[in-house]
C-alpha cells in the first residue's frame, strides 16, 4: 500500500484536535474530514480546510476515501460511535477508554471481526521512554520475583475543567458519558498497571469525594488494594483533589532481586533503579504532557499512535494497543468500581 492513509476524526475537542494535528503533519497520512456536533466557529477550527461534518452518519456516507477513523468524542459514546464505524467498514482508532462496560467493548470487537477492520486503542503511555524501559525489564526477569507494585496518581481537576464559560461542562462529571476518574484521567495508568504486571485480583477500594460533591456524579479520589494474579501485591491510589495543579504520577516496584519507582507529574522519570547486577541506561527525554491551558494531561505522544496505526494498515508492524487489551483495561476498572 503506497497510498496515504486517510484519516477522519470524529469529537474535535482537546484530543481530537491533537489527532488532527498529527496526521496533518504525517507524510504518510491524510486528514480526509473532521466531525462533530459543535460548529466550526464554535470549535476555533475555522481554518482547517478539510469537509466538515455535523453527524457521524453523513460523514460515513460520503464518499471520501476515508480508511480510518479517530473517535475522540465523550467516554460514553466511544463504543456506539465505533461501531458505526466498523459497520461501515473503516478501522478505528479509540481514544482511551474503549467504552464504559467490557460488554460495550466485546461488541465493539465483534463488529470488528465481522468486517476484518482493526480497533487500535489510545494508550499512548506505553510510548514514553521509562514505559518501555520497564516493559524491557519486565520481560527480561530482571526484577525477580515481584513483591510490591504500587501506583500514585495524585492530579488536580477542578471548576476549571468541569466548568466551562460559568456553566456545567456537557459531558465531564457525568457518570453516563465521563465514567469517573479511572476511566477519564487514569485509564493510561491502569493499562500501564495491566501491560507490565498482568491481571488483578481480590481487589479491596475505598472512594471519597472531598472537593467535587457540585461538579461530579462520582469519587474525587480512590485507594485500592490487590493480589497480581501473577505474584505479588499491589496499591494504585489517585486524586483528582489536588490544589491548583497536579502533583504526581508514579509506579514503584520491589521485587527480590531490585527496585525501580518511576516517577515524575506524569510518571515520566526514572528517580530510583537499584537491580541486582544491572547498570541503569541512559533513557531518552520523555515527551511533555498535553497542555490544555488549565490543566494538563499525560504525555504527548499520540504521534507514536498514528504511527503505530500507519505501520499496521501497510503490513510493517504489528498493532500496539489492540481492542482486546483496550477491553482488559475497562475491565479492571469495572473490578475495581464494583467495590463501592
Amino acid at each position: 500500500m503506497n497510498k496515504k492513509i486517510g484519516f477522519a476524526v470524529v469529537g474535535m475537542g482537546h484530543i481530537g484536535k491533537r489527532h488532527a494535528t498529527m496526521i496533518e503533519q504525517h507524510e504518510e497520512a491524510e486528514l480526509m474530514a473532521v466531525c462533530d456536533v459543535l460548529p466550526k466557529e464554535a470549535l476555533g477550527i475555522e481554518t482547517l480546510e478539510v469537509p466538515f461534518f455535523g453527524e457521524l452518519t453523513a460523514l460515513l456516507e460520503s464518499n471520501l476515501d476515508i480508511d480510518v477513523v479517530c473517535v475522540c468524542t465523550p467516554n460514553g459514546w466511544h463504543a456506539e460511535h465505533s461501531i458505526a464505524v466498523l459497520e461501515a467498514s473503516k478501522h478505528v482508532v479509540c481514544e482511551k477508554p474503549m467504552a464504559l462496560t467490557k460488554e460495550s467493548c466485546e461488541a465493539v470487537i465483534y463488529k470488528a471481526l465481522q468486517h476484518s477492520r482493526q480497533v487500535f486503542c489510545v494508550m499512548q503511555n506505553r510510548y514514553s521512554p521509562p514505559a518501555v524501559w520497564l516493559k524491557e525489564v519486565m520481560q527480561q526477569q530482571l526484577l525477580g520475583d515481584i513483591f510490591l507494585v504500587q501506583i500514585n496518581c495524585y492530579w488536580n481537576r477542578d471548576d476549571r475543567y468541569y466548568y466551562k464559560n460559568g456553566k456545567k461542562h456537557p459531558w465531564k462529571g457525568s457518570l453516563q458519558l465521563d465514567g469517573g476518574p479511572l476511566f477519564t484521567q487514569f485509564s493510561h495508568f491502569v493499562d500501564i498497571l495491566y501491560w507490565l504486571f498482568g491481571d488483578i485480583k481480590k481487589i479491596q477500594a475505598r472512594f471519597d469525594n472531598f472537593t467535587h460533591q457540585h461538579s461530579t456524579g462520582f469519587e474525587d479520589t480512590g485507594i485500592v488494594n490487590f493480589d497480581l494474579i501473577n505474584g505479588g501485591v499491589g496499591s494504585f491510589s489517585y486524586s483528582t483533589a489536588v490544589y491548583d495543579q497536579n502533583l504526581e504520577s508514579s509506579l514503584t516496584v520491589i521485587g527480590s532481586k531490585g527496585s525501580i519507582q518511576v516517577g515524575g507529574q506524569y510518571m515520566n522519570k526514572v528517580n530510583y533503579c537499584h537491580i541486582q547486577d544491572y547498570e541503569m541506561p541512559t533513557l531518552e527525554a520523555a515527551s511533555p504532557a498535553n497542555d490544555y491551558g488549565t490543566y494538563k494531561g499525560s504525555a504527548n505522544n499520540h504521534i507514536h499512535v498514528i504511527q503505530n496505526v500507519i505501520d499496521v494498515l501497510k503490513g510493517r508492524k504489528v498493532i500496539a494497543t489492540n481492542a482486546l487489551e483496550g477491553l482488559k483495561v475497562v475491565e479492571m476498572i469495572e473490578k475495581i468500581y464494583e467495590q463501592k
